[in-house]
């Protein structure tokens, strides 16, 4: 019988919280009789996490670790702790103790019983100042839509989901806070969220910062831009192109037809000449972009790849 649960938690600088909520996972899946493993993803962490985590797997050998060489940021350590994930169900949390062990029973039941593939958390009762929440209701307006998911808090950390389809997505760069989005596009739509306790930080400091906002607008925009055109994106710069080579081709018609039926002269300094030679240029570079970035998406294979500085109990990618 395979695994029921992979609890992965990212985690940078965390080494006062690690052991608690470690503890408090094993306390709530065993009382429920979850078979489970936690995957602890170091993300180059300045302190002593990675000992932290070495020891708790020497007395629970359900704990296990992968240490990045560097600081990846969030997404890379979730596509790696997916990827080394075996449970049937794949629950995310902070390792701030900010995310609730007490919610891993239910969440568990409505992808294991329910059928949703992914179920998001959200905090609607939240315990952050009001420089945090307002930008994140923002952010969560924008991304609902964007996406047409009716989802109240993207970026919450504490989410469930049903293996294969997050297995079938890859995350990079910031793109963990639109991982419904990406989920959906996949084509698992039966995403669902759930009111989830949010606590305050009782260990360390914030990693929040404003830049995360700036960062994850311009994200959401790749995002959109990448599920419309990603493997289309001849249909994107090709028809901005032709409408910029049309349009430039009719202008120099105009001017010629003036020049040569009705006399008039110095078609050449007119602004309308240059806008029109202008145009042919623009068009012509964005349609050979298209070409180009069709060429490029029909025959890229790459993945990311991130260093990994040491493991426990997982193999090495």
């Amino acid at each position: 019988m395979g695994l029921n649960l992979s609890v992965v938690i990212p985690l940078y600088n965390e080494e006062e919280s690690i052991q608690e909520l470690c503890e408090w996972i094993k306390q709530v899946v065993d009382v429920h009789r979850i078979s489970y493993e936690i995957i602890l993803i170091d993300d180059g962490s300045t302190d002593d996490s990675w000992s932290v985590i070495e020891d708790l797997h020497q007395s629970n050998r359900q704990v296990k670790g992968l240490r990045f060489k560097r600081n990846y940021g969030k997404s890379a350590a979730l596509q790696m702790g997916f990827s080394a994930a075996e449970g049937e169900v794949i629950i995310t949390m902070d390792a701030d103790l900010q995310d609730s062990p007490d919610e891993i029973p239910d969440l568990y039941k409505m992808i294991s019983e329910e059928g949703y593939d992914l179920v998001s958390g959200w905090k609607k009762k939240r315990y952050d100042p009001i420089s945090k929440t307002l930008p994140t209701k923002l952010f969560n307006y924008v991304t609902r839509k964007v996406s047409g998911l009716e989802l109240n808090d993207f970026n919450c950390g504490l989410k469930a989901y049903r293996r294969k389809a997050i297995q079938s997505v890859e995350i990079y760069g910031e793109m963990h806070r639109y991982i419904p989005y990406m989920v959906a596009n996949a084509g698992y739509r039966k995403i669902t969220e759930k009111i989830v306790q949010h606590r305050a930080r009782k260990y360390g400091k914030t990693k929040f910062g404003i830049n995360r906002f700036i960062n994850g607008f311009l994200d959401l925009l790749t995002l959109y831009f990448i599920s419309s055109f990603g493997k289309k994106p001849m249909h994107f710069f090709g028809l901005i192109g032709s409408l910029f080579t049309l349009a430039g081709f009719a202008i120099l018609l105009l001017l010629s037809i003036q020049k040569i039926f009705f006399e008039v002269g110095g078609i050449a300094t007119r602004p309308l000449f240059f806008f029109g030679i202008l145009s042919l240029i623009v068009g012509t570079q964005l349609f050979v972009t298209g070409f180009l970035a069709e060429l490029i998406t029909r025959n890229s294979q790459s993945r990311n790849k991130y260093l990994i500085e040491d493991s426990i109990a997982l193999d090495k990618p």
